[in-house]
């Protein structure tokens, strides 16, 4: 039992060391994506957080079975360097015992990995999805800021605030400019107005900029020939995104209750995928354990890169099987589970295929 928690507390030391490490770059790499939208416009930076933080589900599903992974072959790395596995050895650890210590460790990460899989990560991306889908969250009130001048990428409207009331609900001193016409003409349109608000049309999906008492100057610059219209209320559209009304929920943000009762092949595929993710953890352990038998002189990273070109190539093809069933080049029976069934014959191979050759070596 000593050497049963000493085993195990070194694999999850490893593990949430290198988890942290992992999730830390892929959420600050996406995190930077949303800043981009956010500074561009496309996003409100008031959700930016929230979109993070229902986003962690789905980073967590794919880093924690990559970091188990990682984690075992440190680990293991490491008490095969300093010689204490072959100590344990010599003790009478052997190497279905060592397996049956590693699968209790990959068995919890399983259990955390079904629940991300099937229930957080697909709660997670439907909140994100609705985020998104929100006409308030782009191009909005969020996204205008006093005391600073605002490009629009695509329109090239400049727009530009003097204050914003304290309940964001109102502007004060609205000035926008934009080209009028195609930009042959070289007309200019500018407006002023002394307030202005925000309106969403839901049924459209669309939202405007209202200007209350103000004016509209058009015409060329340099020359006399100005149009000049006062009004009291007057509506630009901001932006039209490109969301349609009663579409199909993205697969991803489906409930597994929604994927077992369908009958798509893009349901069905996404259903094996989330199984795949909670079977590849303790498979994987395993080759990681057959993988990380080293010696002081080798070092405990040599076995690294062969090992991370086994991952990725079980990720790539797990990906490829479900390609294959969305297309119908591959039936569902099938599926993934072939995928699973050679790699677990290769962890087999690589635990004890060299005992098996010295056995029938020895019996010749």
């Amino acid at each position: 039992m000593i050497l049963f928690r000493y085993i195990v507390k070194e694999i999850m030391v490893s593990m949430a060391a290198v988890s942290f490490t992992l999730l830390v770059i892929v959420m600050s790499s996406r995190f930077v994506k949303y800043l981009a939208e956010a500074a561009s416009g496309d996003l409100a930076p008031g959700v930016v957080f929230a979109v993070m933080a229902f986003r962690i589900p789905s980073f967590l599903e794919l880093v924690l079975p990559l970091g188990l992974f990682i984690g075992i072959l440190l680990a293991y790395g490491r008490l095969y360097v300093e010689s204490e596995m072959t100590v344990m050895s010599a003790c009478g650890l052997s190497t279905s015992r060592l397996a049956a210590f590693t699968l209790v460790p990959s068995i919890l990460v399983a259990v955390v990995v079904s629940y991300l899989s099937f229930y957080a990560t697909p709660v997670g991306i439907n909140k994100v999805q609705e985020i998104f889908q929100d006409v308030k969250n782009s191009n909005g009130l969020e996204t205008l800021i006093a005391g600073r001048f605002r490009v629009e990428e695509k329109t090239g409207r400049v727009s530009y605030i003097e204050k914003l009331s304290s309940d964001h609900q109102t502007l004060e001193n609205v000035f926008t400019a934009q080209i009028s016409g195609d930009d042959a003409s070289g007309e200019l349109s500018v407006v002023y107005a002394e307030r202005g608000r925000v309106e969403f049309d839901r049924d459209q999906y669309s939202q405007y900029l209202v200007l209350d008492k103000g004016y509209e100057y058009t015409g060329k610059p340099g020359s006399k020939a100005f149009r000049i219209v006062s009004f009291d209320s007057f509506g630009q559209l901001l932006k039209k995104p490109k969301i349609k009304e009663n579409t199909y929920k993205k697969v991803e943000a489906r409930s597994t209750v929604e994927l077992i009762q369908s009958d798509r092949l893009e349901d069905k595929a996404a259903l094996q995928w989330r199984i795949s993710l909670v079977l590849l953890v303790p498979i994987l352990s395993l080759i990681a354990q057959a993988l990380s038998k080293t010696n002081h002189r080798q070092g405990r990273y040599v076995k690294m890169l062969p090992a991370f070109i086994i991952y990725i190539v079980y990720l790539v093809m797990l990906n490829s099987a479900r390609d294959s069933i969305e297309k119908q080049t591959l039936p569902l029976d099938i599926g993934m589970w072939w995928v699973h069934g050679l790699f677990l014959a290769l962890a087999i191979i690589l635990l004890y295929g060299s005992s098996v050759f010295r056995y029938l070596r020895h019996r010749e």
